[in-house]
């Protein structure tokens, strides 16, 4: 049995990506994307609009997932020309590609650490800092973690939280953020005055929400279920985190399309450079990887994950709100 540094050599023969293949799956969804983008537009009849509306939302959310793995180098690492699309679709999608890329690489290499947890995931508190916070703390600690904020991903984490407040704490740093903030914005102006509320509904608002309410609650799934370990210093290691501290999230085919494999989350933190197209490969052949830590999107396990607020050091397990 392979173990820490042996796995994540076992996965770099899989880190290499196909050229066409990564393309086709970049501008096949960028089309369809377009296409059901235009299709709000259409004289569909409202069931058509919406249908559409619904369908962009989902199809930018597996666009999403692909330009997360462009940004790792998963794919396409030595075209500018993939450089430059992604770079433009971070700003259209409210995920500028100089705040993803700071705060999801350090998410990466401190993945389950509970002292910096909070930098590109959601923030941790153990069952005795939360008790000894303030009643001000412990509100936005909860708000930050709150099934609303999550379902609202568009407003919370992606338009604030990737936006508005990198830009405001780091201007020169993250000047693409306000550009996509002033481009959102314009788009919904646009949208209005030559289309009207309709328009800019189907063809801005809902497919925001649908991809931003469901990458939000992936974010959150993938470091905050029943079974996840979180450490300090001591004891800490990526590999470990990798496998501890990152799950299988389970879904059908489908949805598998839809997030572009995501949910093979433990072999992604293992080895970020795998394209997502491969992880299922990664997980048929390495025996090692095939016992992961799981959860799915059922509502039963949804609401196991959503009631998970503290990490209880004693049990060493994720644990609901103490009693004060």
């Amino acid at each position: 049995m392979r173990t820490g540094k042996e796995l994540i050599l076992a996965t770099r023969p899989y880190a290499v990506d196909f050229t066409v293949k990564s393309w086709w799956c970049v501008l096949s969804t960028a089309f369809m994307l377009a296409a059901a983008i235009a299709g709000t537009l259409w004289n569909f009849g409202l069931t058509g609009r919406v249908l559409c509306s619904i369908f962009a939302g989902l199809l930018m959310l597996r666009l999403f997932v692909i330009y997360h793995d462009q940004q790792h180098h998963a794919i396409l690492s030595k075209s500018r020309l993939a450089e430059q699309f992604m770079r433009v679709f971070g700003i259209l999608s409210l995920s500028p590609s100089s705040i993803w890329r700071a705060s999801h690489n350090y998410h990466h290499k401190h993945n389950s650490k509970l002292r910096s947890a909070h930098i590109g995931s959601y923030p941790i508190m153990t069952s005795a800092q939360y008790l000894k916070s303030s009643k001000t703390d412990r509100l936005k600690y909860l708000f930050m973690r709150h099934p609303l904020t999550i379902l609202f991903g568009y407003v919370f984490v992606f338009l604030y939280g990737m936006c508005i407040y990198p830009f405001y704490n780091s201007p020169r740093e993250h000047y693409d953020c306000l550009i996509a903030t002033a481009v959102h914005l314009t788009l919904a102006v646009l949208l209005t005055v030559f289309f009207g509320w309709p328009a800019l509904l189907l063809t801005l608002i809902i497919p925001h929400l649908v991809a931003s309410g469901i990458g939000s609650y992936l974010f959150y799934a993938q470091h905050n279920f029943p079974g996840v370990s979180f450490y300090d210093r001591a004891g800490w290691a990526y590999e470990k985190a990798a496998l501890e501290s990152s799950s299988f999230l389970k879904t059908g085919p489908l949805m598998g399309w839809f997030t572009a494999n995501i949910g093979y989350h433990h072999i992604h933190h293992l080895n970020a450079r795998v394209p997502f197209y491969r992880l299922p490969e990664v997980l048929r052949e390495i025996p090692e990887l095939a016992r992961p830590k799981t959860t799915s999107l059922r509502v039963v396990d949804i609401i196991r994950c959503l009631r998970l607020k503290v990490w209880d050091v004693e049990a060493q397990q994720m644990a609901c709100l103490p009693k004060s």
